[in-house]
């Protein structure tokens, strides 16, 4: 179940466990914890991307390593068997990422509030200030699936030798090379021989929600992109290549694989 309506969340919100992942670009000079401070929904706990990902990477938002998440987990309060359920409130769909990470590090039952908060709160549904304090459970178990991630050796060998197709999140704009990018430091362009499915093509402006299958099925195959063949996606940062990854898990589903360094990294001066 990647996905949960906002019915099914009011419906089961003491049986699972609740993450707000809410990020924003930095050019909106938005912050995310402080909106989370003033209203959230009943027992969700705030995910700050930027702080668990490798701070020591010279790249953003790249995955940490299993015992990072093993501890971070730990701190949470979470344990393999719960059920876990993630919203944002967010332009880009940031909710995916974790999403995504979650099932990379082997997360079992983890879905996406379809809709996030905007859906939530157009709908009335109750939010609250109370900040949860999660006791640490030294329970949690990782097992990391590492093919879930492509470097960019790989991404660079498929060039050649065309294993898998790449396909990638950002704008139309962006992906043709037609505007500058909002990172210092980046070429304009795209990895040789990628597609593009801009990310909100996958999502309903006025519910937010995501397409039903068969319209997800129809924007893969208006793209050129064969769904019965591997696929790689990739993005500016590896957030919103994780909405295409959700949106492909919906579809086939199967895992969603991502290039975790993304254009930050491929697209370096």
């Amino acid at each position: 179940m990647n996905l949960v309506s906002t019915e099914w969340l009011e419906k089961n919100i003491d049986n699972v466990k609740i993450f707000d992942a809410t990020w924003h670009m930095p050019s909106t000079k938005k912050n995310a914890k402080i909106d989370y401070d003033v209203k959230h929904i009943k027992g969700a706990i705030f995910w700050d991307v930027d702080e668990h990902s490798d701070r020591s990477s010279p790249y953003p938002h790249m995955m940490t390593n299993a015992e990072y998440w093993k501890n971070m987990l730990w701190s949470f309060g979470i344990q393999n068997n719960d059920h876990i359920v993630i919203y944002d409130n967010s332009d880009v769909y940031s909710s995916c990422r974790l999403w995504f990470a979650l099932k990379y590090f082997g997360h079992k039952k983890v879905s996406v509030l379809d809709g996030g908060l905007k859906k939530w709160l157009e709908e009335s549904r109750t939010t609250t200030n109370e900040i949860v304090k999660p006791n640490n459970v030294k329970k949690y178990k990782v097992n990391e699936k590492s093919d879930l991630i492509k470097s960019k050796k790989q991404i660079d060998e498929n060039i050649k030798i065309q294993s898998f197709q790449t396909v990638d999140a950002r704008s139309r704009e962006r992906f043709e090379g037609k505007v500058d990018e909002p990172r210092p430091g980046l070429k304009k362009g795209c990895i040789i021989g990628s597609k593009n499915i801009p990310f909100k093509e996958c999502i309903n402006s006025k519910s937010n929600t995501f397409k039903s299958k068969s319209e997800l099925i129809n924007i893969f195959n208006k793209n050129n992109i064969d769904i019965s063949k591997p696929i790689v996606f990739t993005c500016g940062s590896g957030m919103t290549a994780c909405v295409l990854g959700m949106a492909y898990s919906l579809i086939s589903d199967k895992n969603a694989v991502i290039y975790d360094g993304s254009w930050s990294e491929y697209g370096k001066k």
